[in-house]
């Protein structure tokens, strides 16, 4: 990705920078890495100066303000869903910081806890699924990056939802082509209706990979009552460690279930870690 960006710069890529970026965020893999990486490598071919800094000079969710990534994912959530469900992820994070700054100095001044969780929070609860995939493609970006792209021809979209999908041979849902009514009137009607999400009425939250979405959440947050509840200078590495799992569960549909079972096996070694610093604490001197 960074060379993509170094070409673009250079002027060796026929595609518009704002086409580029709304292709690399319809992926949705990984997508604002990826981003930071075009730029860095836009910058490394516009000043030469530039190419001898290092990448992690470039902020990214790990390294950028605390209060500004915060920040940025609470909006992105309001978008997401609404303010609400932005205001549970924002006192969540909370919850957190307040816990780890009881600590004191024997638990740093780096609030790594704080930060996994506002970054792996974040990563569940903006899943992609269908109000999400149609807010992407109705938000006026995908309809300049088409507009800008192509000219003339019919647009089709490639999608496997959950629930009519079939299955190919081996097993995994094969991707169905929707012509252009899907973007001029199914997703701006889906789009209108991501309220419904997670509720009674949501249709598409009954499919397994909803809800193995929402238990994700869930069991998360479920994970973060308990850290707060016993958090101590011994058992924060650990407790990083637990918040940071989210990032071993990864892509979407299939291959986003067959990474969670690793995941949770990973996690549950890390709550016995975490049960013997405890143990290691209640010892008599």
């Amino acid at each position: 990705m960074i060379m993509l960006g170094f070409a673009w710069q250079k002027g060796v890529v026929p595609v518009s920078s704002r086409a580029l970026y709304r292709a690399i965020r319809l992926n949705g893999v990984d997508a604002e890495a990826n981003l930071q990486a075009f730029e860095l490598g836009r910058k490394a071919a516009a000043d030469p100066a530039f190419r001898g800094k290092r990448e992690d000079d470039v902020p990214t969710p790990e390294t950028m303000p605390l209060d500004d990534l915060i920040a940025r994912r609470t909006a992105e959530l309001t978008a997401y869903q609404n303010a609400a469900y932005a205001k549970r992820y924002a006192d969540r994070v909370a919850q957190v910081r307040a816990a780890e700054a009881k600590l004191g100095p024997e638990g740093g001044t780096s609030e790594a806890l704080t930060r996994a969780v506002a970054v792996n929070l974040y990563k569940l609860m903006a899943y992609k699924d269908e109000y999400e995939v149609a807010r992407l493609y109705t938000d006026g970006r995908f309809q300049a990056y088409r507009n800008e792209t192509f000219k003339g021809g019919k647009t089709k979209v490639w999608l496997a939802p959950p629930m009519i999908a079939r299955k190919g041979k081996d097993g995994r849902p094969k991707k169905i082509a929707f012509s252009g009514w899907m973007l001029d009137a199914a997703f701006p009607l889906l789009t209108r209706l991501k309220g419904l999400r997670g509720t009674a009425l949501d249709l598409f939250g009954y499919t397994a990979e909803r809800k193995m979405e929402r238990g994700l959440i869930a069991d998360y947050e479920a994970g973060l009552d308990r850290l707060t509840a016993g958090l101590t200078p011994e058992r924060l590495e650990t407790a990083v460690r637990i918040a940071a799992i989210p990032q071993k569960i990864r892509g979407y549909g299939h291959i986003k279930e067959a990474s969670v079972a690793p995941a949770k096996a990973e996690e549950k070694a890390l709550w016995g870690r975490w049960e013997k610093a405890d143990a290691k604490v209640l010892e008599p001197a």
